[in-house]
């Protein structure tokens, strides 16, 4: 596959450029209990989806020769068990029921699907509402609410439809050290972080310094954000130090790890962002012309989640 060319998307409509919205039951299913990450978030999700007029389709279960290319297999056959066997604690952060092995594979299944849409040129983004989230998931561990790493499964998915080079931009409010460790030594596969950062704070990766490995130095930038910082810093960082990242990668696709945690009113972080601040980085993201699919990650205060699912998909700049 050859790079597609810079095209604008300035004059298509929101509707247009989010060709599709993937969802499943299955991502209300996952119920771990008294947890932030309550079968509720889904339900936020849908109202925000089913507003929005956005296209909503099933999202499939990915084929574990998907899962497989991020995730070591022993370590999926052992998750589907214990589910299977009713469930349990995974750690003290990360708890599974009877239904969470398939809500999360149908969670990778609704990132690949996201990226096929836009890879085949029949939109210029899709959102993928999957939940338990993925980003802090690693190669054979799962941790912080994650149990498969549904956009890394994407990403590993557009390699193989020979993508030559792959963007990840996370704005979740925590860092995503699965999705780092996965392409840690992967020239092809850009990896870009705005997190909260500080002593004590989960999972306590994402420094400065971790740039990426020998064999792929420079294709990790984290941009660690001290806890308290405002959306005008918060976006100043974006516009100066993510988005020429991106831009200047020049992937052939574009994935979001788009946590909604770094909203002010979320109870896991403590950046103040608000519902704006998603449609400004989207708007951003968008003008670069290239293909793209939003993944869900955290977001656990329900309205702001609501809120701000809704402004992405629908809301315009100020």
């Amino acid at each position: 596959m050859t790079d597609r060319p810079t095209n604008t998307v300035s004059s298509l409509s929101l509707q247009t450029r989010f060709g599709a919205c993937y969802l499943h039951e299955l991502f209300r299913a996952h119920d771990p209990g008294p947890h932030p990450d309550q079968p509720a978030r889904y339900d936020a999700v849908r109202r925000a989806v089913d507003g929005s007029g956005v296209a909503v389709r099933e999202a499939p279960a990915a084929a574990m020769e998907a899962i497989s290319r991020v995730h070591d297999r022993r370590f999926v056959e052992w998750l589907e068990q214990v589910c299977a066997d009713g469930g349990g604690m995974i750690d003290p952060d990360t708890v599974v029921g009877p239904a969470s092995f398939e809500a999360a594979r149908r969670a990778c299944g609704a990132a690949i699907a996201a990226v096929d849409l836009v890879m085949d040129g029949d939109a210029a983004a899709a959102f993928a509402g999957g939940r338990p989230p993925g980003h802090h998931a690693e190669p054979a561990r799962a941790m912080g609410f994650c149990l498969l790493n549904a956009v890394s499964v994407a990403t590993a998915h557009a390699r193989a439809r020979g993508a030559e080079r792959v963007a990840v931009l996370d704005w979740d409010v925590h860092h995503g050290n699965g999705t780092q460790a996965i392409f840690w030594d992967d020239p092809a596969v850009l990896y870009v972080s705005l997190h909260q950062y500080g002593y004590g704070f989960f999972p306590g990766t994402g420094g400065a310094g971790e740039r990426g490995g020998d064999g792929a130095p420079g294709a990790t930038l984290n941009l660690p954000l001290p806890a308290g910082t405002g959306e005008p810093a918060y976006l100043e960082v974006f516009h100066e130090a993510a988005l020429p990242a991106v831009r200047d990668f020049r992937p052939v696709v574009l994935l979001v790890s788009a946590g909604f945690d770094a909203h002010a009113a979320d109870p896991l972080g403590s950046l103040g962002l608000s519902e704006a601040a998603f449609v400004r980085m989207r708007d951003s993201l968008l003008e670069l012309g290239m293909p793209q699919a939003y993944v869900l990650e955290g977001g656990y205060d329900l309205g702001a989640l609501e809120r701000s699912v809704a402004a992405l998909l629908g809301g315009a700049s100020a």
